[in-house]
């Protein structure tokens, strides 16, 4: 038995989103239920919900290939944007310095893979806003350093090359984590939740817990098969919404980037805070 339809609308590609929603009018028109229209950053940090009882509210860290979030989370489906990346997203980071490496894709598995041999801290690749209590992030400077580092030391052995990927994603996941904890922080919550594909990677999730666990902040992290794109995730928050009476019409529209500040429902659509 089937109450409703739950379907991403966005943010991404405009042409995936449109099959998606395309699909899913039908299915609720033919069946004559609710269509739901689910922000997909949202459902994201809504799948922590499938296997943990988290108290609201919570900063939520959404990182993935192309998008790098940070969110006040004030309930099921409220989400305020806290800071986001000015340039490229975390993912991104990881596929293009995988590729400038001559790593093959998915290059932040192979980043990962690498630096559990090498050393953190041979390379001292910029932190950018390290020392700001800004909560965006940027990670295209980043990319750019790798690229003069090899011009520099071309064609890297083995171990230079584990050295290389270790602390580039070190450089990645400190300020990852700096930033999310900055943000727990200035808005006093108890509790962190790291979602996105990004949150698949091993020493995120150590660093993670590590840094925030000192300073008495809970992390939860989905499991890697919540963390990719999934239906379920999108099932959770829509599910939530459904509770509300939170529905959306059947011109609903896909939106390819995320929308600004504050939002509730509706597939991401903004209210006033």
């Amino acid at each position: 038995e089937i109450d409703a339809v739950a379907v991403t609308n966005g943010p991404g590609l405009i042409g995936a989103l449109m099959v998606g929603l395309s699909t899913a009018k039908a299915v609720a028109f033919g069946l004559g239920v609710p269509l739901i229209g689910v922000n997909h950053l949202q459902a994201h940090m809504s799948a922590i919900h499938l296997e943990n009882e988290v108290s609201f509210p919570f900063v939520g860290l959404v990182v993935s290939g192309g998008h790098t979030s940070l969110y006040l989370v004030k309930s099921y489906t409220e989400f305020e944007m806290l800071g986001k990346t000015r340039d490229d997203a975390a993912g991104e980071a990881f596929d293009k310095g995988a590729k400038i490496l001559g790593l093959p894709y998915p290059g932040g598995i192979e980043i990962d893979k690498l630096s559990k041999e090498g050393n953190r801290d041979a390379i001292p690749f910029p932190r950018p806003f390290k020392s700001s209590q800004t909560l965006d992030f940027s990670f295209s400077g980043l990319k750019t350093s790798v690229v003069y580092y090899l011009r520099k030391h071309p064609n890297p052995n083995q171990e230079e090359m584990q050295d290389i990927c270790a602390s580039y994603q070190e450089a990645i996941v400190e300020t990852l984590v700096d930033k999310t904890l900055i943000a727990a922080k200035q808005h006093k919550v108890d509790s962190v939740v790291i979602a996105g594909g990004v949150a698949c990677n091993s020493r995120l999730r150590e660093l993670s817990k590590e840094r925030l666990e000192q300073e008495g902040i809970r992390v939860y992290i989905p499991s890697p098969k919540y963390c990719t794109d999934n239906a379920a995730m999108i099932g959770s928050l829509g599910g939530f919404m459904f509770q509300e009476g939170d529905t959306s019409e059947l011109n609903l529209t896909p939106f390819s980037t995320s929308r600004p500040k504050y939002s509730r429902g509706r597939g991401g659509q903004v209210k006033s805070a």
